[in-house]
Parts: C-alpha cells; sequence; structure tokens
C-alpha cells in the first residue's frame, strides 16, 4: 500500500520579505493557502496590507524569498499570465462607470470574461436587482461597494484578493459580505482579505501587520526638500 502525498497548497509563501519606500513590511513569511482556505490581513494604517496584496496579484515582486501557485513561482513570465486569471482583485478604487447603468458595469466585465448569465443574479443578491437599468451615478458609496461584490459574483473567478472589502457597507451589507465569501469557499475558492473592520471568516489564518515608522531621513531626502534656486 503506497502513501498519498499530501496536496500542495494552491498557494505559498516562502521566506517572503517585502519591502516599500525602503521599509521593510515583511520579513520571512511563510504561509501556505489551500483550496478554500482564507488568510485576513490587519494593521494599522501604512502598515503594508495593500501593498502585501498587491505583491500577491503579481503588482510588484517580494524583495526576497518566493510567491508559488501550484508549485510555480508567479513571478516568471509565463506562469504569471496563467496565475492572473484565477485573481478576482477588488480595491479601494470601486471603477464604477458612473454614465453606465448599474447592470451594464457589471456585464461589461463580465463579457470580458468570455461568461454571460450572472450578472443580473449576481446583483440581486446583493441587493441591487431593482437599480439594475438605473445609471450608476446615483448609487451611494455602500451600493457601489456591493456593485463591486456584484462583480466579484459574476467574474467568478478561484482567488479573491479584496482589499478593506467592508468598507462603506452598513450592517446588512457587510453580512452578505460575509456570506459570499463563505459560500466562495465552499466551492473551494480562495480568499484574502486586507481589513482593518471586523469581518467574520470562519477558520481564517490571521497575519497583523506591524506598525510602521517614518525612515531616517537620507541626504537625498534633505536635497529633494531643500529650496535651491
Amino acid at each position: 500500500m503506497t502513501l498519498r502525498k499530501p496536496p500542495l497548497p494552491r498557494l505559498l509563501l516562502k521566506n517572503v520579505s517585502c519591502m516599500r519606500n525602503a521599509q521593510q513590511i515583511l520579513r520571512h513569511v511563510n504561509i501556505s493557502i489551500h483550496d478554500g482556505g482564507a488568510l485576513v490581513l490587519t494593521g494599522t494604517n501604512g502598515s503594508g496590507k495593500s501593498t502585501f496584496l498587491r505583491m500577491l496579484a503579481g503588482f510588484s515582486k517580494p524583495s526576497a524569498g518566493e510567491i508559488l501557485w501550484n508549485g510555480h513561482d508567479i513571478t516568471q513570465s509565463g506562469i504569471f499570465h496563467q496565475y492572473k486569471l484565477q485573481l478576482n482583485w477588488l480595491s479601494l478604487k470601486d471603477a464604477v462607470k458612473e454614465k453606465f447603468t448599474v447592470l451594464d458595469n457589471v456585464q461589461w466585465f463580465e463579457v470580458l470574461e468570455g461568461k454571460q448569465g450572472n450578472s443580473l443574479p449576481a446583483l440581486e443578491l446583493m441587493g441591487l436587482g431593482r437599480l439594475a437599468k438605473e445609471k450608476a451615478r446615483m448609487l451611494s458609496m455602500g451600493q457601489r461597494k456591493r456593485l463591486q461584490l456584484a462583480r466579484l459574483l459574476a467574474i467568478d473567478r478561484p482567488i479573491w484578493l479584496l482589499d478593506e472589502p467592508s468598507v462603506a457597507l452598513d450592517y446588512d451589507g457587510v453580512r452578505l459580505l460575509e456570506y459570499i465569501i463563505a459560500e466562495h469557499r465552499k466551492k473551494g475558492g480562495i480568499v484574502i482579505v486586507a481589513t482593518h473592520l471586523p469581518i467574520q471568516i470562519e477558520d481564517a489564518m490571521n497575519l497583523r501587520l506591524p506598525p510602521r515608522f517614518p525612515r531616517r531621513m537620507t541626504l537625498v531626502d534633505m536635497l529633494d526638500r531643500a529650496d535651491i534656486s
């Protein structure tokens, strides 16, 4: 009888360090995330939560270590092309087209994915079904956030990277957010959330980033700030 090897983590951070503005945000982080897993990043404003997400999205590279997807380094060009198609990115910039209808704002992204039929059900789930034909400029901040979340559902990619997803949501909106995260994980999806607000995510791993302090001023900084005429 042969023993089966445990499955590879879908995402693996291997001795990862990260720098921003000449300051170290992370040092030698090791995290493995399997299908259905969740990671919650917390920390004070400016601690690097968004920078960490951007690194996971491949927008920037670790200063040391590796980020592996299915055992392959995501910074390799051939691998990154495949990896980025797995990602659903939600940022504080909502990319809402105000002259489009609410429905068009979701369907546009769905069409780019070569998919169809998910937009209206996603809007209805997020409580925006009755506003589907309205112009997006009529939406409140909380409704715009719900629109972003509807896009996540319509596009339906396996890895969600969520930057402050509960900002502007009311109590019911946060409960909906928690629900769609739980349902995504039940299907094997992965969720990585950066937040400073409480979100209930069952059995999630937690990584708290330490506060960052202003770095010492360098000679270059002093020259930049000097009033030289």
